[in-house]
């Protein structure tokens, strides 16, 4: 059968693309493929792994009080509200017109001593109408007796781990010893803070006690429904092993309460890729601290139901680890406070990336140039990656999920 190049009057260049594809291109070709093949093999084998964990947790009626320290925190008789540790509340801001009320009010409804918390509101927001709202919106908390901060900054360096990062240097973060961070899409019941703070001040080995996302417009169309039962995988699963057998998950920029010490040992907020919370994870675990995932705590907040968006969100979530990966590899491999499990066990989040990007890679080849291009004789493994690398490549294009019905 007739090449990609046959009969198109390209001439010279079919010639030497018929030259070149035996001897050098079909032998890549199957190399790609066979990475692919085994790399998929790994993640199935991970996730099998994960599932025996949970499994054996749920069997065994496992409960974070029986590992872990827990006890509520008292106020002295002597001392008075002193015997709480102080904590900060981040709430980081971008235009968010719909939302900021409800984030803000829910920061300020958080049941703690009032004078053993300070609610910091970083707002980047580049329209002047906005931050006016979100700053009278502080006022009018900070009229109610509430300890509330609102913190611009000249420019938008970093996006939000420069905000992050600039608010942890203002003088009064240094009476604080933990630091609770919620985007503004978010909403704590406000026993959240009553839930998480004993477990970092009763053990000092944790540096991050982690909730769950309780996802408020699940049921709004088939998008939001696929993305919550992709996303309870990641808590219930894959969180929930890596905190039950003491390995490492990541922090999922939202919804957590730091240890304020932890951060800044790791070098603190950092904004050299778009996942600023997951490279911060890394550096602190890689320090030996160790996180908690508290999974009958969740906190509200919103799923993308466009598909521009939801794109957004995921192009953001596969580029940045990509690129964190590349950043971060020779550090973990020289760690020597790593073992040699743990150092595959944290940058394997990139196996997956690695993955789509070769089976896109392979797909697209494959799709332009004939399957029959590549002889691969009667092993046809490849054919699942065709199809696979095909969907990536729809859906990248936005060509499906555009429309939301209940829009």
């Amino acid at each position: 059968m007739e090449s990609f190049f046959s009969g198109t009057g390209y001439g010279q260049m079919g010639m030497m693309w018929e030259q070149v594809r035996a001897p050098l291109i079909v032998p890549l070709m199957k190399i790609m493929v066979t990475m692919c093949l085994a790399m998929s093999v790994m993640l199935f084998v991970e996730r099998v792994l994960m599932g025996i964990v949970i499994v054996v947790v749920k069997l065994m009626k496992y409960k974070l009080e029986k590992r872990y320290k827990w006890e509520a925190i008292k106020e002295d008789l002597e001392t008075g509200n002193s015997a709480y540790p102080m904590v900060l509340v981040q709430i980081p801001m971008y235009n968010e017109k719909e939302v900021y009320q409800l984030s803000i009010g829910a920061a300020c409804g958080l049941s703690w001593p009032s004078d053993r918390i300070i609610i910091q509101v970083l707002d980047d927001s580049t329209d002047p109408l906005i931050k006016d709202l979100v700053e009278l919106e502080c006022k009018r908390w900070a009229g109610k007796g509430i300890n509330i901060k609102y913190e611009i900054r000249g420019n938008r360096n970093g996006y939000k781990a420069g905000a992050l990062k600039q608010g942890m240097k203002h003088t009064y973060v240094n009476q604080c010893e933990f630091v609770a961070i919620f985007d503004a899409d978010f909403q704590p019941d406000p026993d959240f803070l009553w839930r998480t703070i004993p477990f970092l001040a009763h053990n000092p080995e944790l540096a991050l006690v982690q909730a769950r996302w309780k996802f408020v417009n699940s049921d709004e169309c088939l998008m939001t429904r696929m993305q919550e039962m992709s996303l309870d995988y990641h808590f219930i699963v894959e969180q929930e092993a890596g905190s039950a057998t003491h390995a490492f998950f990541g922090f999922n920029g939202t919804a957590g309460v730091w240890r304020i010490s932890a951060l800044n040992e790791a070098g603190g907020w950092k904004d050299r890729t778009t996942v600023e919370d997951m490279d911060l994870a890394v550096r602190v675990s890689l320090k030996g601290w160790k996180f908690v995932y508290v999974g009958d705590l969740k906190v509200k907040n919103e799923l993308p139901s466009t598909f521009k968006a939801y794109r957004y969100q995921q192009h953001r979530w596969s580029c940045g680890p990509a690129n964190l990966f590349k950043k971060m590899i020779i550090e973990i491999a020289r760690n020597k406070k790593v073992t040699l499990w743990k150092k595959f066990y944290k940058p394997r989040i990139q196996i997956g990336e690695s993955v789509y990007m070769l089976e896109i890679f392979v797909g697209v080849y494959l799709f332009l140039c004939g399957c029959y291009d590549l002889s691969f004789g009667n092993n046809h493994y490849f054919l699942y990656l065709f199809l696979q690398s095909m969907a990536f490549f729809v859906v990248g294009f936005g060509y499906i999920g555009v429309f939301v019905p209940n829009s």
